[in-house]
Formats: C-alpha cells, structure tokens, sequence
C-alpha cells in the first residue's frame, strides 16, 4: 500500500508538470499565438546547457539557507516556547511579546530592515546569507515557538508526574518524556513550516544571494524570455517541495508509535 501511495504522488507530480507545460504551450499572449523559446534550456546546444547549469546553480544556497534557517528557529521556538510554559512571568511576558512582535513583521521588511538597519544602530553588517538566515529564524521562530507549545502540552501530565516520582531535574524531564513525544506530534506542523521557509527563501534574492529565483532574474536580464525561465523557475520549486514532503512523510510514518 505504501509503494502505491508513493508511485501515485510521484504519478501525480509529474502529470502537474505535463499539464503545466502543455497549458503553457496553448496559451496565446494578447490575442497572438505566443512563441515558446524553450531552445534557451535546450542541453544539447552550448548555450541552453549553460543557462540550465546557471539557474540549477541557485539550489544549493537555496536548500541551505532553508535548512540554517530552519535549525535556527526550531532551536529558538524551543527556548521562547519553554520561556512560555515557565511559572515566572516575566518569561511569559517575554514569550508573549517576542511571539506577537515577530509574528507580525513581514518577513520581506524584517529582511530588508536587517540588512540596512544593523550597520546603522549596531555597527554591524552582515553579509546576505547571514542577514538571510537570521531574518528567517526570527521570522519562523515565533511560528515554531507556538507549535512547540502546543506539543508540549499535549503530552499527558501523568508522564510529567511520573518522571518527577523518578527524582529526573527538569531538563532530564524534557529531554527523555515530554519532547521526544512531543516531536512526534508536531512533526507533520515542522515539516510544514520547512515547507514554508524553502519557499519564502526566494525573498532573499532582493539582497542580492545567488539562490534560484536570483539566478532566475539575472538570467532573465540575458535572455529576457521571462515566461520560460520563470516556469521553469516554478517546475524547480515544485519538485523541491515535492521531495521534502515526501522525506517528511517517511519520517512521520518511521516515528509514529503503532497501536
């Protein structure tokens, strides 16, 4: 059953493709036929296997800037989500404002207020993967701080109870009862926000780091066939989404506790 479900999502992705394409390929462009210059990624000319090696250049900043990203804000959504279950209240008061302030800001304008701000009030310049990362941990963290919460909570309090009879400290407790059982279910909500951050790492282009949609736009100002390279952008982003979604689900299928 399973290899079912895998060969149909692999079936299904690649019919998106097809039908992506095939559509494209009728459209007309104000009321004219328009004429698809798919030659510009042909690879078996010098010039399309270039422009292919150029834009496919942009996937390795692309998946890790994501991927600091994400470490960076599941390990903060952690401490600010712990600061909120804690019985001081100042830290509760700290969960609360870092959550809605963070929350709140777009992620484009808290980029853009990094790169050009913190050399200005600190003294301090980043340089783009580094603004990059740090604008997505902050920006994704608030949303990971809440998902936190709620996993944790949702751990039954006998098992907290239960580790306290045992004499474990606290950080004993979180470590071996209630986070490993509470990763189990949020997992399906983390997998969605490393969703979520590979596709807001296209905002970084504006700084200036060479991930695909930069490489996208830079190729564009060459060819200026916009239509190609920007689908074929989007085919990019569709099969990257597709494969982390698919490692995520294996992960949740090898975790799930059976019944």
């Amino acid at each position: 059953m399973a290899e079912r479900q895998k060969i149909g999502r692999l079936h299904l992705g690649l019919t998106l493709c097809v039908v992506l394409l095939g559509a494209c390929s009728s459209q007309t462009l104000q009321g004219e036929a328009y004429h698809w210059g798919w030659y510009i990624f042909n690879p078996l000319q010098d010039k399309g296997a270039s422009n292919l090696k150029f834009l496919l250049g942009g996937l390795a900043d692309t998946v890790l800037v994501s991927l600091c990203a994400i470490l960076g804000s599941v390990l903060l959504g952690l401490l600010v989500a712990l600061a909120g279950l804690s019985r001081q209240r100042w830290l509760k008061v700290f969960n609360r404002g870092y959550v809605e302030v963070f929350r709140a800001i777009p992620l484009l304008v808290l980029l853009l207020w990094l790169f050009y701000g913190l050399p200005v009030i600190v003294g301090v310049q980043l340089g783009v993967f580094a603004t990059g990362v740090l604008a997505m941990s902050l920006s994704d963290s608030a949303f990971e701080a809440e998902i936190f919460r709620a996993g944790i909570q949702s751990v039954p309090h006998g098992q907290l109870e239960a580790a306290r009879a045992l004499g474990l400290p606290w950080g004993l407790q979180m470590r071996l009862v209630v986070l490993p059982q509470a990763i189990k279910v949020i997992l399906p909500a983390l997998g969605n926000q490393l969703v979520y951050v590979l596709k807001m790492s296209s905002l970084i282009s504006v700084i200036g780091l060479a991930e695909l949609t930069r490489k996208a736009n830079e190729l564009n100002v060459n060819e200026y066939r916009p239509l190609e390279i920007y689908s074929l952008l989007v085919l990019e982003y569709l099969m990257l989404i597709l494969v982390v979604s698919h490692l995520v689900r294996r992960m949740e299928r090898r975790l799930a506790t059976p019944h």
